[in-house]
Protein backbone atom coordinates (compact mmCIF):
# COMPACT_ATOMS: atom_id res chain seq x y z
CA UNK A 1 0.00 0.00 0.00
CA UNK A 2 2.83 2.17 0.73
CA UNK A 3 3.88 2.20 -2.85
CA UNK A 4 -0.22 3.34 -3.92
CA UNK A 5 -0.02 5.70 -1.06
CA UNK A 6 3.26 7.39 -2.52
CA UNK A 7 2.04 7.69 -6.48
CA UNK A 8 -1.03 9.77 -5.36
CA UNK A 9 -0.02 13.42 -6.88
CA UNK A 10 -1.28 16.93 -6.15
CA UNK A 11 -2.25 17.99 -9.71
CA UNK A 12 -2.14 21.91 -8.44
CA UNK A 13 -3.62 22.77 -11.94
CA UNK A 14 -6.88 20.99 -12.18
CA UNK A 15 -7.00 20.76 -8.25
CA UNK A 16 -7.21 17.18 -7.81
CA UNK A 17 -5.24 14.57 -5.82
CA UNK A 18 -5.26 11.89 -8.51
CA UNK A 19 -3.86 7.81 -8.73
CA UNK A 20 -3.56 6.17 -11.97
CA UNK A 21 -3.25 2.37 -11.41
CA UNK A 22 -3.18 0.32 -14.35
CA UNK A 23 -3.73 3.20 -16.71
CA UNK A 24 -6.63 4.04 -15.42
CA UNK A 25 -7.43 7.30 -12.85
CA UNK A 26 -9.04 7.95 -9.69
CA UNK A 27 -9.27 11.67 -8.65
CA UNK A 28 -10.63 13.46 -5.60
CA UNK A 29 -11.10 17.06 -6.81
CA UNK A 30 -10.36 19.82 -4.20
CA UNK A 31 -10.57 23.01 -3.44
CA UNK A 32 -8.32 24.68 -1.22
CA UNK A 33 -8.37 28.49 0.64
CA UNK A 34 -4.91 28.42 3.22
CA UNK A 35 -3.88 25.25 4.48
CA UNK A 36 -7.55 23.90 4.25
CA UNK A 37 -8.80 21.52 1.32
CA UNK A 38 -12.42 20.84 1.07
CA UNK A 39 -12.87 17.59 -1.34
CA UNK A 40 -16.43 17.63 -2.60
CA UNK A 41 -16.11 14.69 -5.27
CA UNK A 42 -14.15 11.32 -5.50
CA UNK A 43 -14.41 9.34 -8.92
CA UNK A 44 -12.53 6.14 -10.24
CA UNK A 45 -12.71 4.61 -13.40
CA UNK A 46 -14.97 1.84 -13.87
CA UNK A 47 -11.72 -0.48 -14.44
CA UNK A 48 -10.86 0.15 -10.66
CA UNK A 49 -14.31 0.03 -8.71
CA UNK A 50 -14.48 -2.61 -6.26
CA UNK A 51 -10.91 -2.89 -6.15
CA UNK A 52 -10.26 -0.14 -3.48
CA UNK A 53 -8.97 2.03 -5.42
CA UNK A 54 -10.67 5.42 -4.44
CA UNK A 55 -9.80 4.08 -0.74
CA UNK A 56 -5.94 4.24 -1.42
CA UNK A 57 -6.41 7.73 -3.33
CA UNK A 58 -7.79 9.04 0.17
CA UNK A 59 -5.21 7.16 1.63
CA UNK A 60 -2.52 9.45 -0.27
CA UNK A 61 -4.77 12.15 0.26
CA UNK A 62 -4.16 12.18 4.50
CA UNK A 63 -0.74 11.21 3.68
CA UNK A 64 -0.29 14.88 1.63
CA UNK A 65 -2.20 16.61 3.94
CA UNK A 66 0.05 15.51 6.76
CA UNK A 67 2.99 16.00 4.74
CA UNK A 68 1.82 19.87 3.81
CA UNK A 69 0.12 20.09 7.64
CA UNK A 70 -3.42 20.80 5.74
CA UNK A 71 -6.68 20.29 7.23
CA UNK A 72 -9.59 17.74 4.77
CA UNK A 73 -13.13 18.83 5.03
CA UNK A 74 -14.57 16.31 2.79
CA UNK A 75 -17.80 17.03 1.84
CA UNK A 76 -18.37 14.11 -1.16
CA UNK A 77 -20.47 11.39 0.59
CA UNK A 78 -17.49 8.51 -0.74
CA UNK A 79 -14.81 10.76 1.13
CA UNK A 80 -17.30 11.16 4.48
CA UNK A 81 -17.99 7.97 4.87
CA UNK A 82 -14.21 6.57 4.03
CA UNK A 83 -13.01 8.84 7.37
CA UNK A 84 -15.57 7.15 9.39
CA UNK A 85 -14.13 3.82 8.45
CA UNK A 86 -10.47 4.89 8.60
CA UNK A 87 -10.70 7.35 12.24
CA UNK A 88 -6.68 7.18 12.15
CA UNK A 89 -7.11 9.51 9.96
CA UNK A 90 -9.13 11.74 11.99
CA UNK A 91 -5.72 14.37 12.60
CA UNK A 92 -6.45 16.27 9.31
CA UNK A 93 -9.89 16.62 9.70
CA UNK A 94 -10.95 19.98 9.80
Amino acid sequence: MADQVSAVVDNVARERFELVENGHLAYASYRRVGNEVTIPYVEAADALRGTGAASRLMAGVVAHARTEGLKVMPTCGYAVSWFRRNPEASDVLK
